[in-house]
């Protein structure tokens, strides 16, 4: 029997098997030759890329041969980088497109819209856009309310805070039509320029407008120029009739962007300027802060309170949290920071910004200080938000220091004086002492330029006071926060803290001339006129360190023998004049005069607010006094005034006087345009 062999036939031949083998082998020669391609292409490039490199080597050389021969010296490696960067990013320009018209305003740049304001009965007045010169972006965003008093110096002085070079934007909303009746007369809060007086239009015209001279009631205008450079554009459209608006106008304006290089400060490179660059690179309107040649300091170093207000404190007035109740007003806030640091004894360390929203500008300002800054949901509307944001604030302030006994709450609208650490160092003892005192507030009510004149002198009022005031952990704990006022309850906080369930007979400590400034002039419950009339003569301490005086007097008992002291050396004014007229207070300086006026009951304050209104103080409601008697200072002298036969202190009104009484004026109807 023959053997079989794989492969091989009985004659010899090769089995089929070995003639599959022949496609396969085909194979691997494509493959090969495939392979060699890929390997020639490889080194083509390589040897472009080659090219292309000592190419540009020895154009760039050119480039440093050329400058050395004109004089430059010899181009570095970090130079030759920077200059090869500048050519592969050429600056562009921007697109800009504004809209000016009586219901609405808008701007977009390239095809994007940045702002856009069409809500009716909101947005009135001048919309004025900052945008960073090199990049485009939005750095600051506002809104002055023109047709309202004051609102064209406030953007006048915004406008003098941006930085040169900034492109600025404008545009007119005029506002659907208000109608608003009073005596049979139709007016119509719904114009954007009523109050723009010359200097802003002044102002407007140094910036390059030729038309700001000329606008007018309801006329519709926007600008796009460049801070201390030239108008870029503008459009303007005037209204034909009282009673019609102009028709609404569209400018588009090309602007070309500058180098990066050519938009930032040189500063050196420490911690505080760190700040001052990231602050300054995306928020504008801020002035010398972000200013190249001359920066204001961010960093203070107010003096240290005296020993003797320190080292005897077990907790010193410096290791008290200082809570800063803020929202979405960013110029405030910053003024506001700056008088604090400034103040003497200010501790950073334990100031904390409360910022009821989610802002970017006001959490930039507090970081730019380098403090620390909380944002929160808001919760509520309207008066009730602002409450809840109190609520929260003072909750959140006793969970950071867990240690204090103390918290002292400063609103973002006010300035303080440069001894307001000291004020509160020297009284702060007084609410451990005495069970009586409610509160220890840093204002005073009728704290005007001609009702206050001793920054040492102190008073007891049944009236929580607030703007800057100092509150104990175990009040708070115990008795406010369980009972705080719930979101759906649109009740003001403070008014809240005054009632008498609430303030059960307690009182709060005030000084004469106040330690905090109201500058505010808008906000949920303020507008300038409300500010011009009420807030702006307020006295403010000036002098660094003032020892207050007679501290214990304000304990309860103390400060009953006190005023029956001052009232029985009193010399009673003469009745039969009105308190309106000049000569009511007499020419007598250092002296202490006594006034009486009906008052039938707690609540009677029908005397007291018009005697408030000839006195030129605050006249809307009761406020500042102590067991129905008021103190303040007229003319160099002081005065008190005591309502019969309600207050205690009815029994030292000679037989012969007869309380002042004066009536109510009937309202006038009038025409009131805010």
């Amino acid at each position: 029997m023959d053997t079989w062999r794989a492969g091989v036939s009985k004659k010899g031949h090769f089995s089929p098997q070995i003639l599959i083998s022949r496609p396969l082998g085909r194979r691997r020669w494509l493959t090969k030759v495939f392979k060699a391609i890929l390997v020639v292409v490889l080194l083509v490039t390589i040897c472009i890329n080659v090219m292309f490199i000592m190419d540009t080597a020895g154009r760039l050389k050119e480039e440093a041969l050329m400058a050395g021969a004109s004089g430059s010296d010899a181009v570095d490696a970090d130079s030759r980088r920077n200059s090869f960067r500048l050519q592969e990013s050429q600056p562009k320009a921007l697109a800009i497109e504004v809209l000016s018209s009586q219901s609405k305003v808008s701007v977009s740049v390239d095809g994007a819209t940045i702002l856009e304001d069409g809500e009716e009965h909101k947005g009135r007045g001048i919309h004025v856009l900052i945008l960073n010169q090199a990049t485009g972006s939005v750095m600051a965003q506002r809104t002055f309310d023109t047709y309202s008093p004051h609102e064209d110096e406030a953007m006048a002085l915004f406008l003098n805070m941006v930085s040169d070079g900034r492109i600025i934007i404008f545009a007119i909303k005029g506002s659907k039509k208000l109608p608003i009746r009073r005596s049979k007369v139709l007016h119509k809060k719904d114009e954007g320029t009523f109050q723009m007086k010359q200097p802003a239009r002044d102002l407007l015209k140094r910036l390059g407008s030729r038309r700001s001279q000329a606008i007018g009631w309801r006329d519709m205008w926007a600008m796009v120029a460049k801070k201390g450079g030239k108008m870029l554009g503008e459009s303007y459209s005037k209204s034909t009739e009282f009673n019609t608006w102009g028709a609404p106008v569209v400018l588009r304006v090309e602007v070309p962007l500058v180098p990066v290089e050519e938009s930032e400060c040189d500063w050196p490179d420490t911690d505080e300027n760190r700040r001052r660059r990231h602050f300054c690179s995306h928020i504008e309107g801020y002035g010398s802060v972000c200013s190249c040649a001359d920066p204001a300091p961010l960093i203070f170093n107010p003096a240290r309170l005296p020993n003797s207000q320190v080292q005897t404190d077990v907790f010193p007035v410096n290791d008290v949290p200082v809570a800063i109740i803020a929202s979405n007003r960013p110029h405030y806030l910053y003024r506001m920071l700056r008088s604090l640091l400034s103040a003497h004894g200010a501790n950073p360390d334990m100031i904390t910004v409360f910022i009821d929203g989610y802002f970017e500008e006001p959490l930039e300002v507090t970081k730019l200080f380098g403090l620390r800054g909380i944002q929160h949901t808001p919760i509520g509307i309207k008066n009730a938000r602002i409450s809840q944001h109190y609520k929260a604030s003072l909750t959140a302030t006793f969970n950071i220091f867990p240690d204090t006994q103390y918290a002292i709450i400063v609103e973002e609208d006010l300035d303080v004086s440069p001894d307001f650490f000291s004020y509160f160092s020297q009284t702060k003892r007084l609410l451990e002492e005495d069970e009586s005192i409610y509160c220890i507030s840093a204002w005073n009510d009728q704290g005007y330029e001609h009702t206050s004149e001793d920054p040492s002198q102190l008073y007891r009022v049944e009236t929580m006071p607030g703007l800057g005031w100092i509150l104990r952990r175990s009040l708070y704990k115990e008795e406010l926060e369980p009972k705080w006022p719930t979101p759906e309850k649109m009740w003001d906080w403070d008014m809240w803290m005054r009632l008498p369930e609430v303030r059960k007979g307690r009182e709060c400590v005030v000084p004469d001339v106040s330690r905090t400034y109201h500058f505010g002039a808008s906000g949920l419950n303020m507008n300038s006129y409300f500010q011009d009339v009420y807030f702006k003569k307020h006295s403010l301490n000036t002098i660094p360190y003032v020892e207050m005086r007679g501290i214990d007097s304000m304990k309860k008992e103390n400060y009953e023998e006190l005023v029956v002291s001052l009232i029985k050396k009193a010399t009673v004014l003469d009745h039969s004049k009105s308190p309106c007229e000049e000569s009511f207070i007499p020419e007598k300086k250092g002296s202490t005069f006594v006034m009486y006026i009906k008052m039938e009951e707690p609540k009677d304050f029908g005397t007291w607010k018009q005697v408030a209104k000839c006195f030129k103080i605050w006249d809307l409601d009761a406020r500042g006094y102590h067991n129905s008697m008021w103190r303040m200072h007229m003319k160099g002298s002081e005065l008190l005034v005591i309502g019969v036969p309600n207050s205690d202190y009815s029994k030292f009104k000679p037989s012969n006087v007869t309380p002042i009484y004066l009536e109510r004026p009937k309202e006038k109807i009038k025409s009131i345009i805010r």
